[in-house]
């Protein structure tokens, strides 16, 4: 699994995952055009948008990416009415699987009361969204 940061907006990030076998990830779109350049750049096709939380700085740019590549986007079922368009409402521990990589589903409210945090054991890899932040934990706005 190779994981590339992808600045997006002024002061954010979103992650490229891709499996090592052609499956593409990308999680927490907060736009889409820098991640549709990073993808035509390096030629490849996107298979798979995950969502941590409703916030429009992880979610604005799904539907643009949903359209041109016909991903599906996972998401915290708590959240989808605040998300739209989903395709797989995802619950805490359910497993989602994003080509060769696992990913659990763990709920970790406070910031939004839905949020998830998805962990690839595997690959000693999590993602937080906005659980965690450089300087400390994430702002705690609905729990």
């Amino acid at each position: 699994m190779n994981i590339t940061i992808i600045p997006v907006l002024k002061d954010n990030y979103s992650y490229v995952i891709d499996d090592g076998h052609g499956h593409i990830t990308v999680v927490d779109p907060g736009e889409a055009e820098p991640i549709i350049n990073y993808l035509t750049a390096n030629d490849l096709i996107l298979n798979t948008i995950l969502n941590t939380h409703h916030h429009g700085d992880h979610v604005a740019g799904n539907a643009a990416l949903k359209s041109k590549y016909g991903a599906q986007i996972f998401a915290p079922a708590s959240e989808a009415d605040k998300i739209g368009d989903i395709d797989i409402a995802v619950h805490n521990e359910d497993t989602v699987q994003c080509g060769k990589v696992s990913f659990l589903a763990i709920e970790t409210p406070g910031h939004t009361l839905g949020r998830l945090c998805f962990y690839a054991a595997d690959h000693d890899a999590l993602l937080s969204g906005d659980t965690l932040f450089s300087m400390g934990c994430g702002r705690l706005f609905e729990g």
